[in-house]
């Protein structure tokens, strides 16, 4: 066994050493997507993609302003052992005679775009055009909370899941079952199962509700892995005394194996690769569902973002297997859903509930930025009068109906202390504003040749995450 991993451990060091020196003549960089879920990663892959094949729209992306891009292409991806994202058929949804939104990540995939760049500098007419691969890899949210579980025992994620559970409705039939017996009672597989099945009730319904650690992630998306004993496990009160071969050392057991067997080789063959990342975030939604749910957001964005070992690339350090990434992307999500004069605001408070991740991938040396976008924009701007007073609204069709509505959410506030505290307090509701939301459907595609999909600081988000590389 020894044996084995040590081969093992030198055959990555020399894929990794045959990648890095490769690197050097085919330039690859490795874009990371991920978000929780709803935040519409695929929709960002699949729009950044047309409109990088289709540029017309993007203005503030430098490199296609100034014209050292000649040429976008997509080509087979570099892993055969991975899916390939299914941009076309993705695309083709959001450009149906009736638009929908594309199915949700369900697994991780990959596609690899190439970029023929006009050379600058004096030597450029000599030189001609050089190349990057630009290879965008879309994982789960799901997968990407599981990171978080790396430097916790089982003990201490039961006691964490559990005091979080406890204040939630969703959680009542699983609590009662978790407390019925002690852990410390011979292990019956039968009540194992049930328990199991029970926590994943609870995660689906709390999806549903929009609370954000959903851990551990592939109970939400098992696969393969479906009613394996590596998913057959759940948070329990600790027992008085742990003895052998009761049910709290079987599923300590199983928890250990779920990070050795399915986080450690995720994070191993795929996390650990990224240079750039974009998190997407669904500000908006957290805030409409409340103080509770702000709260749930931010301190899981805290866990995970702490795992992206972020810092600066060199060719040595990724020889060696110290690859850090250089840039990390913060995305409030559905800026669409708002006027563009709350866009600061959304910002500011993207900004303000990411301040101690951000802050700690600042301290080791990777850029960072966060900013309001949409994807995919599905409303048009409009002015309405109520009560005498102006309003500024979004105009747009329903997912569900069809129906076209005007909203207006509510103000957003100036000051995002206003949002976080009550959030960080744990009050119930928001006490002097409420704040709506509306599920739209896609537009109807109205581009124009040499036109990608419509969006909102897309191309801004593009110029910060692989700008300096063309």
């Amino acid at each position: 066994m020894v044996l084995s991993a040590l081969t093992d451990s030198i055959s990555r060091s020399l894929d990794d050493a045959s990648a890095a020196v490769t690197g050097m003549f085919q330039p690859t960089l490795r874009l990371g997507v991920t978000g929780l879920s709803g935040a519409g990663k695929t929709v960002f892959i699949t729009t950044l993609v047309n409109n990088l094949l289709n540029r017309g729209r993007m203005t503030q992306l430098s490199a296609q302003r100034d014209g050292r891009i000649e040429a976008v292409v997509l080509q087979p991806q570099p892993d055969m052992t991975l899916p390939r994202f299914d941009y076309e058929a993705h695309l083709s949804a959001l450009q149906a005679d009736t638009p929908h939104w594309p199915a949700s990540t369900r697994a991780i995939s990959e596609l690899r775009l190439s970029f023929r760049l006009r050379s600058s500098g004096i030597f450029g007419a000599l030189t001609g055009p050089t190349h990057l691969h630009l290879d965008i890899v879309d994982y789960p949210g799901e997968w990407l909370l599981d990171l978080s579980l790396l430097d916790k025992t089982y003990a201490s994620w039961s006691s964490e899941t559990l005091n979080r559970l406890q204040h939630r409705e969703e959680a009542r039939s699983y609590l009662a079952l978790a407390r019925a017996g002690d852990a410390d009672l011979p292990l019956d597989e039968d009540r194992a199962r049930a328990l199991a099945n029970s926590y994943t009730e609870y995660l689906h319904s709390a999806r549903l509700q929009g609370w954000s650690d959903l851990t551990p992630g592939r109970f939400l998306l098992p696969g393969d892995l479906a009613g394996s004993p590596v998913l057959t496990f759940a948070p329990l009160p600790t027992p008085a005394q742990v003895t052998r071969h009761s049910l709290w050392t079987e599923m300590d057991r199983r928890f250990e194996a779920y990070k050795a067997k399915v986080v450690k080789p995720f994070f191993r063959d795929h996390f650990a690769r990224i240079d750039r990342q974009i998190v997407l975030v669904d500000v908006l939604g957290s805030i409409h569902k409340g103080p509770r749910a702000v709260e749930d957001l931010r301190r899981t964005l805290a866990d995970v973002l702490g795992t992206f070992r972020p810092g600066l690339n060199g060719w040595l350090t990724s020889l060696l297997g110290g690859k850090r990434v250089e840039r990390i992307l913060f995305a409030a999500t559905k800026a669409d859903h708002l006027h563009h004069d709350q866009h600061p605001r959304l910002t500011a408070i993207a900004e303000a509930l990411l301040a101690d991740a951000k802050n700690r991938a600042d301290f080791s040396g990777a850029k960072t930025m966060a900013l309001s976008m949409a994807s995919l924009r599905t409303t048009v701007e409009d002015s309405i009068e109520r009560g005498g007073q102006s309003l500024n609204v979004v105009r747009g069709r329903l997912q569900h109906t069809g129906k076209q509505v005007a909203l207006f959410p509510g103000d957003l506030p100036d000051d995002p202390s206003r949002i976080l505290a009550p959030a960080r307090a744990g009050a119930d509701r928001w006490l002097d504003a409420e704040f709506g939301l509306m599920t739209f459907a896609p537009a109807r595609s109205t581009q124009k040749p040499g036109e990608g999909l419509p969006h909102i600081r897309l191309d801004r988000a593009a110029e910060f995450l692989i700008g300096d590389k063309l």
